[in-house]
């Protein structure tokens, strides 16, 4: 699908934790007409969707494959360590990866972090899940250390979450087919960018109507004429010369 073809409708893919609420408002408010379809996705597969065509758009995690998704970074997100109520490191109000070193600390197979070394000590096996992790650290089994927003995702009473200083963060991003950047892409890229209703930035702008000139213009546009009589425009000459004097 080229630029200059319209999609009667938006199909936009999220991931767990990102939250599209608002961005989707201002689609409804702008664009009531353009039904917008939400679908969240595992973090795994929104890729593989935006490529087969079957989204227009995500809200992703980086990294992407830049070389066939465009991808606009939106924000990143603070990382923090998943403990129940009465662990240790809740007395204090951020942690560093050496405080777990006596945890086994989970590692769900969809976890979204770019570990180099896992900190702590690792478990016998790994969970499938974010959530399945969650549910092993409320059982006491272990930590789990996640972007912040997955962590208000799976939120329970009986657990809480500390900053966790000097770990990998994650990013947010809208991504996109770069072969299929579409008027709707654009539209969406306007609202997540803040853009105002009237901005034409990214797409083909016609060109403005050539403007009649006015009345001052005109007048330097006019050719010059001949004089009344003949003439060419200059200094009329002194009618009174030539004439002979008195009394001469």
């Amino acid at each position: 699908m080229t630029g200059s073809e319209v999609s009667p409708s938006f199909r936009l893919v999220y991931v767990p934790g990102v939250m599209p609420d608002k961005w989707v408002r201002v689609w409804n408010e702008r664009l009531p007409d353009v039904p917008l379809t939400l679908t969240q996705v595992p973090v795994q597969a929104a890729q593989g969707l935006l490529l087969d065509g079957d989204a227009d758009a995500g809200l992703v995690r980086l990294p992407v494959d830049r070389t066939v998704l465009s991808a606009i970074p939106l924000y990143t997100e603070q990382t923090v360590v998943v403990v129940p109520k009465d662990h240790l490191v809740t007395a204090a109000d951020a942690v560093s990866p050496e405080d777990l070193a006596d945890d086994i600390v989970l590692h769900p197979l969809d976890d979204v972090l770019a570990w180099e070394s896992l900190p702590g000590r690792p478990a016998l096996e790994r969970p499938a899940t974010t959530a399945d992790a969650i549910e092993l650290v409320a059982a006491g089994i272990g930590v789990l250390v996640v972007p912040l927003s997955l962590a208000r995702l799976h939120h329970r009473k009986d657990l809480t979450h500390r900053p966790l200083e000097g770990a990998p963060e994650s990013s947010v991003a809208l991504s996109w087919p770069e072969a299929a950047t579409t008027d709707r892409v654009e539209d969406f890229i306007g609202i997540v960018r803040g853009r105002t209703v009237n901005s034409t930035r990214g797409r083909k702008q016609q060109p403005a109507p050539a403007k009649k000139p006015g009345p001052a213009a005109r007048r330097q546009q006019q050719p010059v004429g001949r004089g009344r009589r003949g003439g060419t425009g200059g200094t009329a000459k002194n009618p009174r010369r030539g004439r002979p004097r008195r009394g001469s």
